[in-house]
């Protein structure tokens, strides 16, 4: 979805452009090297059928491991993963799933990075954060199933894990997922600063954010 303007700069492009130039990079023929973020609760072994089609087809892929103690930290390890890939000739895309969407927005503005991909995944606007968008999500958007904090962690419910958060795997993948969560912090996930998502392409897909 668009972003609101920068004042004193050009306006981004629209969403049918950033979709055409984002599913160009995608489908070129040549390699393309791609960073795959997850989301909060879980962990890159979810990336794990996405990643061997994505290396079936010849691509570089990185699958990155978060800590999701802080945002400050995932941007940290996103772009040290970066700096990983090989061949240096062609095109980055960043893939963020969930909160992972927030990650990819903040590492976007690097120059090596041709296109940003939201996957289900929050694309904050300058001012936005996580908690602000699942405060106030748009009109019959799902609400994740977050239970209370335990010791500053966040965790979902695991009996209605598999519906809000894996309806597209098997029964069993998605049992095991909600019994292995990862602890997410909480109250450590700052307003998306300004300007920092620059003129890339980006294909969103079922991403969260107000209109």
């Amino acid at each position: 979805m668009p972003g609101r303007p920068t004042a004193g700069r050009a306006r981004r492009p629209t969403p049918n452009v950033r979709f055409a130039r984002a599913r160009e990079e995608i489908s070129t023929p040549s390699p393309v090297r791609i960073v795959l973020v997850h989301g909060g609760f879980v962990d890159g072994s979810g990336w794990a059928g996405v990643y061997k089609i994505l290396k079936k087809e010849g691509h570089d892929v990185v699958v990155v491991q978060n800590p999701t103690l802080s945002l400050a930290d995932d941007v940290a390890v996103t772009k040290r993963a970066l700096s990983g890939l090989s061949g240096e000739a062609a095109p980055v895309l960043l893939v963020g799933h969930s909160y992972g969407g927030v990650v990819v927005t903040e590492v976007g503005s690097d120059p090596r990075v041709a296109g940003v991909v939201y996957i289900a995944a929050f694309a904050p606007d300058r001012g936005e954060s996580v908690s602000s968008l699942i405060k106030a999500p748009p009109p019959g958007a799902p609400v994740p199933p977050i239970l209370p904090p335990q010791d500053g962690f966040l965790f979902l419910d695991a009996a209605r894990f598999a519906a809000s958060f894996a309806a597209d795997v098997d029964a069993d993948t998605a049992a095991f997922m909600a019994a292995s969560q990862v602890p997410w912090a909480w109250k450590r996930w700052p307003a998306r600063s300004p300007s920092r998502r620059g003129n890339q392409a980006e294909l969103v897909s079922g991403g969260h954010r107000r209109q």
